[in-house]
């Protein structure tokens, strides 16, 4: 059997000139990554695999004219995306997100409940409940499934582009670069929603574990 290619310009000359193991590599590599993607817009593992196959048939459909001005995967992830906005609109669940719009702007990030107030003399400013320290619980708490569980039910329940951005960035491993091309929006903006996702889902994990 013929060895996949090593590096993604062998990679998507290979799949231009229709190498069937190509293909079968890219699926393997990105296949379970896209549909929890595609889980972020639609209403079922069913409909988000059926995405993800119209995607994959838009890839083979699109390496032709496929330019290279971003990486394979961002476009891929691209393709998916706007599949699965398609479907989202036909089950009338699909909201158009304004990522460039902070709904929470000028909310604090953290509760201005773990500072000292602004008149303390000595500590202003200063915490006064500084965050968990996780280092000394055993790690065997910090992966087991209920906490994972745990974790995802914290991002489940964040605003549509909070969750949309720490998914893409923190479970799917996604680079900024990337995630702003995909996503079309601005690497401040990026920042400022990865920001805020995480720091509700280290509060509601912090919650689970004094327990």
């Amino acid at each position: 059997m013929e060895a996949a290619p090593e590096n993604a310009t062998q990679l998507l000359e290979a799949l231009r000139q229709g190498d069937e193991m190509a293909f079968t590599t890219l699926v393997d590599k990105y296949q379970a990554s896209m549909v929890r993607v595609a889980m972020l817009y639609v209403s079922s593992h069913f409909v988000a695999e059926e995405v993800v196959q119209e995607t994959w048939i838009g890839v083979l459909k699109g390496l032709a004219k496929f330019e290279g001005r971003s990486s394979l995967k961002t476009w891929i992830y691209s393709i998916l995306i706007n599949r699965a906005k398609t479907h989202a609109q036909r089950e009338g669940r699909y909201v158009q997100l304004s990522l460039d719009e902070d709904s929470e702007a000028g909310e604090p990030t953290v509760s201005p409940d773990r500072f000292n107030p602004a008149d303390n003399p000595l500590y202003a400013h200063h915490w006064v409940a500084r965050p968990d320290d996780w280092r000394e619980i055993p790690e065997e708490v910090l992966v087991s499934h209920e906490t994972l569980e745990r974790i995802q039910q914290a991002i489940d329940a964040l605003p549509p582009n909070q969750r949309m951005v720490i998914t893409l960035r923190d479970i799917e491993q996604l680079s900024s670069e990337e995630v702003c091309n995909i996503l079309e929006i601005s690497e401040t903006n990026q920042r400022v929603l990865l920001h805020r996702a995480r720091a509700k889902v280290r509060a509601a994990l912090e919650q689970y574990l004094r327990q």
